[in-house]
């Protein structure tokens, strides 16, 4: 096994990465706690309209030439309204804000520091351009969901050890297709920011 984590910034590079990371996509938000129903169709847009945006981050971990993982982040100011409009309700400026979009790694890669090393290359590309803060959002789950794993992974441990706290008051509401239902439903998605 030799994982390699590194940003792609060629955009010939990411474009023809795009089918990889879609099906990655797919893969990892099925589970818990999105319960994802995805397209590739939808994946591959959505990513290519992600990494077009200036200033945006591509970081993948690839085991040869396979990849395993990948995670992105960009100026808050050119993320959907659908993320911006919270923030700005909230009182902040969007402007010196940046947003760490999917940090997506398959299971058996887990646990061997991948994930810091996302989190290094997104911090390390928003102080570079000026941020002075990243956030992220995390899917709101009910302790009582039907869909729920008898032992969940947490990821809380690990963000709070970066130094992200969950803002208060701070969500958004997405749209998506759980695995389960035939139509779409909206989602309580919970900001965590930390300064830079």
């Amino acid at each position: 096994m030799t994982i390699r984590v590194r940003s792609l910034t060629d955009p010939q590079e990411r474009h023809t990465a795009i089918p990889a990371l879609s099906d990655l996509r797919i893969r990892i938000f099925r589970g818990w706690p999105y319960l994802y129903d995805g397209t590739a169709d939808y994946e591959a847009e959505y990513l290519a309209e992600f990494i077009s945006e200036p200033g945006a981050v591509l970081v993948v971990a690839t085991d040869d030439d396979v990849i395993v993982g990948a995670a992105t982040a960009s100026p808050m100011a050119g993320q959907k309204t659908d993320f911006q409009l919270p923030l700005r309700a909230f009182g902040l400026d969007v402007a010196p804000i940046f947003y760490f979009g999917e940090s997506v790694l398959l299971p058996e890669y887990q646990g061997q520091g991948i994930g810091h090393q996302f989190f290094d290359a997104r911090e390390a590309a928003a102080r570079a351009a000026g941020a002075a803060q990243a956030s992220f959002c995390a899917v709101v789950r009910p302790h009582d969901h039907p869909m729920r794993p008898e032992t969940p992974r947490d990821l809380t441990p690990f963000w709070r050890a970066r130094g992200y706290a969950p803002v208060t008051g701070l969500t958004a509401m997405l749209n998506w297709q759980d695995v389960s239902d035939a139509a779409e439903s909206a989602h309580q998605m919970q900001f965590w920011m930390r300064d830079l």
